[in-house]
């Protein structure tokens, strides 16, 4: 590829493109709209697509990468360092620029199917977050009323029925169907959690990558789909260790430091890989 590197700050409807032309050695950065944004690399010979890694990047290297360019995604904390300025998109675009020149480990570009894992695992998330903010506000209306509730999921699914049920004889008919209300939303809860988790096992059925990561002692279901969807093409991590360091588990004398500020989401499956790896790791000593 002798045609210059191009980079692109994403947004929502105008991109900024930025670029030097090699014929009159002039800077290039213009905005474009979003409609225009694959006819303008179309009409381009195969070159270096330089683009911070964030909402909607993945789909457009994707794009990119189906018109035989090559695309180059990288983290937002490595481009930050090379920003000059106010944050504006010129000068975001032109920080893009800089960076893409440089040594640095890319974010490996998720195909959709990944991608749309990665989805799954954040509606997920929040699912359960719902779910638990449900059973903390059942658990709250009930005690005010004198009914206090056995600790675990397990144990509250299997008395409040019973708890309803003796407590419709002396509150308010408002209350009581308000709760049982709370109660039957708690089953559908946990049925679209479950519809999640069921997609997720066909995927790891599919997919021969998550098979192999599913089979390390101490990865489950949820460790080993999001390991697969997150790290990408796994021939981009020279080992292990380059993948942990990737991720933000660096290690330290006294056990585990963390290392960065990833998404809250990588955040949680980190800690649960950590604790997942750690027992294994006492064993192997």
């Amino acid at each position: 590829m002798n045609c210059a590197p191009v980079v692109v700050d994403i947004a929502k409807n105008v991109f900024q493109v930025h670029y030097i032309d090699r014929a009159t050695g002039e800077i290039v950065n213009k905005p474009i709209q979003r409609a225009t944004f694959l006819p303008f690399f179309a009409n381009r010979g195969p070159c270096l697509i330089g683009m911070e890694a964030c909402g909607g990047a993945h789909h457009w290297a994707r794009q990119l990468a189906k018109m035989g360019h090559e695309v180059k995604l990288l983290p937002s904390e490595f481009v930050k360092a090379f920003n000059i300025g106010n944050k504006k998109d010129p000068c975001d675009a032109r920080a893009i620029w800089f960076a893409v020149q440089q040594p640095s480990k890319p974010v490996a570009v998720n195909t959709e199917m990944q991608q749309a894992m990665l989805a799954l695992h954040r509606m997920r998330e929040q699912l359960v977050k719902f779910r638990t903010m449900q059973i903390n506000g059942l658990r709250g209306l009930l005690t005010e009323h004198g009914e206090v509730m056995s600790k675990g999921r397990a144990k509250l699914y299997k008395e409040i029925p019973t708890v309803l049920e003796r407590i419709a004889e002396r509150l308010p008919a408002v209350v009581i169907d308000t709760l049982r209300e709370q109660w039957n939303g708690l089953a559908k809860l946990d049925q679209q959690v479950a519809q999640i988790e069921r997609r997720m096992r066909e995927w790891k059925k599919e997919d021969p990558s998550v098979k192999k990561v599913s089979e390390i002692p101490g990865f489950g279901l949820m460790t080993a789909t999001v390991s697969v969807a997150t790290m990408g093409d796994p021939k981009a991590f020279r080992s292990g260790r380059e993948f942990a360091a990737w991720v933000g588990i660096v290690p330290e004398a006294d056990g585990l430091r963390r290392q960065g500020d990833p998404a809250r989401y990588i955040e949680a499956w980190r800690h649960i890989s950590t604790h997942t790896a750690d027992p294994r790791c006492e064993i192997g000593d």
